[in-house]
C-alpha cells in the first residue's frame, strides 16, 4: 500500500492544529477534546455501515474517505503516524486473523 498521500494529508492536518477553528474544520476538530474526536469517528463508522448496506459504491467511497480523514485527525491528536499503522498491518501480514488475536497481549 502506498501511504505517501495519507502521510501528506496527516502532515496537513497537523499543520492546521493552531489555525483559527472558525476558519478551518480541521483546526476545530483538533482543538476539541479526544472524546469529541472519537464521537466523530463513531458517527463516520456508522455512515460507512449504512452506505455498505445499500451497496452504492460512490457512497461507500465517500463515507470511508470521511472515516479515514477523522482517523487521521485522531493520529495527529495522539502524535502517531501513518507509518505506525502500516507497520502494524505489515506485522500481521501472513498471519491468520485467528492466530493473531490469540497472540495479542492483553492490555
Amino acid at each position: 500500500m502506498k501511504d505517501e498521500f495519507l502521510e501528506h494529508l496527516l502532515t496537513i492536518i497537523k499543520s492546521k492544529k493552531n489555525e483559527n477553528p472558525k476558519a478551518s474544520y480541521t483546526a476545530m476538530l483538533q482543538q476539541k477534546d479526544l472524546i469529541e474526536i472519537l464521537k466523530k469517528i463513531e458517527e463516520e463508522a456508522f455512515e460507512v455501515i449504512d452506505a455498505a448496506k445499500f451497496e452504492n459504491k460512490s457512497d461507500i467511497i465517500h463515507e470511508v474517505a470521511d472515516l479515514w480523514f477523522h482517523c487521521l485527525v485522531l493520529l495527529a491528536k495522539k502524535n502517531l503516524s501513518v507509518e505506525d499503522i502500516t507497520n502494524e498491518l505489515k506485522k500481521r501480514q501472513g498471519i491468520s486473523g485467528i492466530e493473531e488475536k490469540l497472540n495479542r497481549v492483553k492490555k
